[in-house]
C-alpha cells in the first residue's frame, strides 16, 4: 500500500459525494472539499476540521499541491470538468459515466495518455469483494462456460431528471458484465418507459449478445417497490447469485445437473454454498485504489479505456431504445466510431482503431489495430488496411487497394481503381489493384494511379502524381513522380557518397545503394 499522502481534493458534495470525501478522509488523502454551495461548503467544516473548502473548481486546479481530483458532479458535467482537470496536470477520479457521449469520453481518453495522467472511473462494483471473489470463480472455471446473466437493479429511490434511469443505474451493470465475461457484446437491445418526467425513461430493459452462446439481460428501475440488487450468473456447470442487498450469504454457489428421462431434461438441484469474501467497504477500497494509482502514477483497474466500454454500450443501448428497442450491433475489438461514422457489417476493425466523424467503411473492408481513419474518409469494399495506418481526411482508399502496417496517407491524397473512367461505360471488373507497402508515407494531395505498387518507406512529396511503380525507399515528387533521392526508414533524407554507402544522420541506420533490372534501388544493411 503507498505511503498515505494529503494530496486528493473531492468535488461534489452531494449524496454520494459525502460518501467519497469520508473515505478519502478516512484514508488520510484529503487535502480539499469543493462544493458550489455555501452552506454546504459551512457543513462541511464542521466535520472536516483543518480541510481545504472551497467553492471555487478553478482554485483546486490553481493548488499545486493537489495531485489527484475525485469528481461526483452530475453526469452532465463530467465531461467539461474532467477535461478542465486533465489539462491543469491533475490525475482524476471521476463517477460513473465518464461521459454522456463517446466523443466526449474519447477525448477525454485521449487527452489523459497524451498528458501522461490517471484518468478511473468510478465502477464501483469491480472494487466490491463479492464480485472479485465471482470473477475469480469464473476465471478458474468453477461454473464451466457461461451462458447467461442476468441483473436486476431496481428501487424507489432517487428520480433523476438530468439523465435516465439507463445512464444512471445500468453502468453498474454494464461493468461488471463485461468483467465477468471479458468481452464486449457483439449485439445490444434496449427498450425503456418514460412515466414521471417526459423523455427520461424510469425504467429499462436490455439485453446483450456476445460471441459464442453468452447472453446476459439487465432491468434497470427507480419506480420499484423495494430495493433489489441482485446479479445471477448461469453457468453449465454451476450458478452464482449475488444479492447486494441481503444482511448474510450475498454471495451464493449453486451446484445443479441436468438428467435425462427418456427424451426430456430433468434438473437435479444438490443445493446451494456460501462462498465468503472481505467485507471491506467497497467504496473505501476504490479510493484507495485511486490514492495508491496517484502515488505510484500506475494504470488503474478502471481507467479511461474500460471506462469507454462502458460508455460505447451505453451509447448503444440509448440508440436501441430510442428506436423502439431496435438491435444495434457493437464489435467486440475496442475500436472507436464516431456517432456520425457508418460502418457496415460485415466488416473487420482492428484493436484501439480510431474512426472519426464522418467517415463511411463498407462491407468487408478490412482495418488492422491502432489505426486512425481521419474525417470524411471512405474504405471501400474489399479494401485492406494494415495496423497502425494513419488515414487523413478527406481520402478514399477503393476496393482492391492495400495500405501495409504503418503508412501514412495525407490530407485529400487521392487513390484511382480504373484507368480509363467512363461515366457510362462500367468497369467495376477492370479494377486495378494498388499495394503501399510498409511504412511508405504519401503527402497531402498526391495522386496514385492504380495498378502501381508503392515500395517500403518510400516517401511520396505533396501534389505528386504517382505513374509507375515506386521502390523501397525512394524519394519521390513532381507530376509525374521521379526518383529524386533516398530516405530514411525514419524519414530523414540520405546523402550517399561515392562509394554508395550512407548512414543516417539521425537513427544511424546503413544503407548500401545497388542496381536490379528494375533501375536502381536501395537497401537497408543489417
Amino acid at each position: 500500500m503507498a505511503q498515505k499522502q494529503s494530496n486528493i481534493a473531492v468535488v461534489g458534495g452531494g449524496y454520494w459525494g459525502k460518501n467519497l470525501m469520508r473515505n478519502v478522509h478516512g484514508l488520510g488523502a484529503l487535502r480539499t472539499i469543493c462544493d458550489v454551495n455555501k452552506k454546504a461548503i459551512d457543513e462541511f467544516a464542521k466535520s472536516y476540521p483543518g480541510i481545504n473548502l472551497t467553492i471555487e473548481f478553478e482554485e483546486v486546479l490553481a493548488d499545486g499541491e493537489v495531485k489527484g481530483v475525485v469528481i461526483s458532479s452530475p453526469a452532465t458535467l463530467h465531461y467539461s470538468m474532467v477535461k478542465k482537470a486533465l489539462e491543469a496536470g491533475k490525475d482524476v477520479f471521476v463517477e460513473k459515466p465518464l461521459a454522456l457521449t463517446g466523443k466526449e469520453g474519447q477525448e477525454l481518453v485521449e487527452i489523459a495518455k497524451s498528458k501522461d495522467k490517471i484518468l478511473m472511473t468510478g465502477h464501483l462494483l469491480e472494487y466490491h469483494p463479492a464480485i472479485v471473489k465471482l470473477k475469480e470463480l469464473v476465471d478458474k472455471g468453477e461454473l464451466g462456460e457461461i451462458n447467461y446473466i442476468y441483473s436486476n437493479r431496481l428501487n424507489l429511490g432517487k428520480i433523476r431528471t438530468e439523465e435516465n434511469i439507463l445512464w444512471s443505474f445500468a453502468p453498474h451493470d454494464i461493468s461488471v458484465i463485461l468483467l465477468l465475461l471479458g468481452k464486449m457484446p457483439i449485439e445490444v437491445s434496449s427498450f425503456g418507459e418514460s412515466y414521471i418526467s417526459p423523455g427520461v425513461a424510469d425504467t429499462a430493459n436490455t439485453n446483450l449478445k456476445f460471441k459464442g452462446s453468452a447472453k446476459a439481460h439487465i432491468f434497470v428501475s427507480w419506480l420499484h417497490p423495494f430495493k433489489e440488487q441482485k446479479l445471477v450468473v448461469i453457468g453449465s456447470k454451476k450458478m452464482a447469485v449475488y444479492d447486494g442487498t441481503a444482511a448474510e450469504n450475498q454471495l451464493l454457489l449453486y451446484d445443479y445437473d441436468i438428467k435425462w428421462n427418456g427424451e426430456t431434461p430433468v434438473p437435479e438441484k444438490k443445493g446451494s454454498v456460501n462462498i465468503d469474501f472481505g467485507t471491506d467497504e467497497p467504496l473505501k477500497l476504490e479510493c484507495q485504489h485511486f490514492i495508491d494509482c496517484v502515488s505510484e502514477h500506475k494504470n488503474p483497474r478502471t481507467d479511461g479505456d474500460s471506462a469507454m466500454r462502458v460508455l460505447r454500450v451505453l451509447e448503444a443501448c440509448q440508440k436501441s431504445m430510442e428506436q423502439g428497442g431496435k438491435a444495434m450491433t457493437l464489435n467486440d475489438n475496442n475500436y472507436f466510431v464516431h456517432p456520425t461514422g457508418i460502418v457496415e457489417e460485415p466488416s473487420s476493425i482492428g484493436k484501439d482503431t480510431k474512426i472519426w466523424h464522418f467517415c463511411h467503411v463498407m462491407p468487408n473492408a478490412f482495418i488492422g489495430e491502432n489505426c486512425t481513419i481521419g474525417q470524411n474518409v471512405f474504405i471501400g469494399e474489399g479494401a485492406k488496411i494494415g495496423n497502425m495506418v494513419k488515414i487523413e481526411n478527406n481520402v478514399s482508399v477503393f476496393g482492391g487497394i492495400t495500405l501495409e502496417d504503418g503508412v501514412f496517407c495525407g490530407p485529400s491524397c487521392v487513390f484511382t481503381n480504373v484507368i480509363n473512367p467512363r461515366s457510362y461505360v462500367c468497369r467495376k471488373n477492370e479494377y486495378k489493384p494498388t499495394i503501399v507497402r510498409q511504412g511508405a508515407t504519401i503527402g497531402a494531395n498526391a495522386t496514385i494511379v492504380c495498378g502501381h505498387t508503392i515500395g517500403r518507406y518510400a516517401f511520396i512529396g505533396a501534389g505528386s502524381v504517382v505513374t509507375r511503380d515506386i521502390p523501397d525507399y525512394a524519394l519521390v515528387y513532381g507530376n509525374p513522380a521521379h526518383i529524386k533521392g533516398w530516405i530514411c526508414e525514419c524519414g530523414e533524407k540520405l546523402d550517399f557518397g561515392e562509394d554508395d554507402n550512407t548512414t543516417c544522420p539521425v537513427c544511424k541506420a546503413k544503407y548500401k545503394k545497388q542496381k536490379d533490372d528494375k533501375g536502381q534501388s536501395i537497401e537497408k544493411v543489417k
